[in-house]
C-alpha cells in the first residue's frame, strides 16, 4: 500500500514520535513515574486516571499538583528519567532499517520529552538523528499541532507533505491538526483507539524509497 498525500504518493519529510515509535522505555517511564507519585504523596487513584503516554510531563504534572511545587517535581522526574536510561530503553521492531533509508533532511524527532531525556534515550537505543523537536521547544504539547509544525519549519517544508508516525491518540491528533498524513502503530495501543490514515503493527511494516520527488511510503496492510 502506497501513502498518498495531498500532493501525491511522495512526501518531504518523515516525523517520527519517539517513545512507542522508534523505541521503548514504557517499563522505565511507568517505574519512574509510580516513584515519583509515591515521593509526592499522589493517590494511586489519582495517579491512575492520569494520561501518561505521548505528553509533556509539565502537563501531566500540572494535573496533579499546585503550581507551587511544579518545577522541582518537573526537575525530579526528568533526573529520575534519564537515571533510569541505562538497560530501560528498547528499540523498537523497524526502526534501525528504515531511518537508516533516510537521508538527514528527511526526518525529525518530535517527542512530548524533554531534550535531555530524550538524547539519552536515542543514545541508549544507538540512533543518530539529524534534527529534534522536544518539550523544551514548544509552548503547547501534543495534541496541538505546534510539535509537528515547527519540525516542517525547522526542515525547510510544507506540513502538507509531512508523514506522522505515532503510537498515542494525542500525537495523532496533533499530526492530523497539523495537516499531514498519519500512520499509526499498534505498539502501546489497540487499533480502535487509533485514528489514522494508516495503521500498522511497528515500523516493520514501513518501507521508503527515497528520489528526487521526495519520499515513497509504502506500508503493508493495516494491522
Amino acid at each position: 500500500m502506497k501513502l498518498q498525500g495531498v500532493h501525491g504518493p511522495n512526501f518531504d519529510a518523515l516525523l517520527f514520535d519517539n517513545d512507542g515509535t522508534l523505541v521503548s522505555s514504557m517499563e522505565s517511564v511507568f517505574r519512574c513515574w509510580a516513584r515519583w507519585a509515591r515521593e509526592y504523596g499522589i493517590t494511586e487513584e489519582a495517579f491512575a486516571a492520569v494520561e501518561l503516554n505521548g505528553r509533556p510531563a509539565a502537563e501531566i504534572i500540572a494535573e496533579l499538583l499546585p503550581e507551587e511545587v511544579r518545577a522541582g517535581a518537573l526537575a525530579r522526574i526528568e533526573a529520575l528519567e534519564v537515571e533510569d536510561v541505562a538497560g530501560g530503553v528498547v528499540l523498537l521492531p523497524g526502526t534501525k532499517e528504515l531511518l537508516s533509508a533516510l537521508p538527514a533532511g528527511r526526518w525529525a524527532v518530535v517527542t512530548s520529552a524533554t531534550r535531555p531525556l530524550a538524547e539519552a534515550r536515542l543514545r541508549e537505543a544507538g540512533i543518530d538523528f539529524p534534527e529534534m523537536v522536544a518539550a523544551d521547544d514548544i509552548t503547547r504539547g501534543k495534541p496541538d499541532p505546534e510539535p509537528f509544525l515547527l519540525a516542517a519549519a525547522r526542515l525547510g517544508v510544507d506540513p502538507a507533505r509531512c508523514v506522522v508516525f505515532e503510537d498515542a491518540p494525542a500525537g495523532l491528533a496533533a499530526g492530523r491538526a497539523a495537516g499531514m498524513t498519519t500512520v499509526a502503530l499498534t505498539t502501546t495501543h489497540t487499533a480502535a483507539e487509533l485514528e489514522a490514515d494508516v495503521v500498522v503493527r511497528d515500523l516493520s511494516a514501513v518501507s521508503v524509497l527515497v528520489g528526487a520527488e521526495g519520499v515513497r511510503v509504502e506500508t503493508e496492510d493495516s494491522a
